[in-house]
C-alpha cells in the first residue's frame, strides 16, 4: 500500500502551544493516534476564535470536517510541549484543506505532518454552504 505524503506549505496563518498531557499518552507509553487529532481539533477551535467564529458560525455557517490524513514523523511524550502551527490552503466554493505542523516545541522536532479538509455547511438546512465571503477574503 502507497503511504501517504503531504506537501507540507511554508506558510503559517496561526500557532498554538499545548501540552502533552497524560490523556494524550497511549498504551506503548507516547502520544497516541487519537490525540494527534484532537490537537489539531483545539488549534483549529483557538484559530477560529482569533477571528471571532466558532465551528458553528463562521460569518453564518458552521463547518464540518470531510476527511484527515495524519502522517506520524516521531514519537511525542507526556510533558513535553507541542507547536502545533496551521494554514489555509486550496479554497474552493465550498471549503478549503488545512495544513497543521506538529513539532516539539523545544527541540523543533516534527511529530506529525496533518491535513483536515472541511466544508461549510448550513446546520439549519443540513447541506453545505458556499465559503463567506470575510473568510475567502482573509484566506482565498
Amino acid at each position: 500500500m502507497p503511504r501517504i505524503k503531504l506537501d507540507m506549505p511554508d506558510d503559517f496563518v496561526f500557532t498554538a502551544e499545548l501540552p502533552v498531557r497524560i490523556t494524550d499518552i497511549n498504551y506503548g507509553g507516547h502520544l497516541g493516534n487519537d490525540a494527534v487529532l484532537a490537537l489539531v481539533h483545539e488549534t483549529r477551535v483557538r484559530w477560529l476564535m482569533e477571528h471571532q467564529w466558532t465551528e458553528f458560525n463562521v460569518e453564518g455557517v458552521g463547518i464540518i470536517m470531510t476527511d484527515a490524513a495524519v502522517v506520524y514523523k516521531s514519537e511525542a511524550f507526556y510533558g513535553e510541549s507541542l507547536r502545533v502551527q496551521l494554514s489555509v490552503r486550496d479554497l474552493t466554493t465550498l471549503g478549503c484543506d488545512l495544513y497543521y505542523r506538529v513539532r516539539e516545541r523545544e527541540s523543533g522536532r516534527d511529530v506529525a505532518h496533518v491535513k483536515t479538509g472541511i466544508a461549510f455547511f448550513d446546520y439549519a438546512q443540513r447541506k453545505l454552504a458556499p465559503v463567506p465571503e470575510p473568510f475567502r477574503k482573509l484566506f482565498g
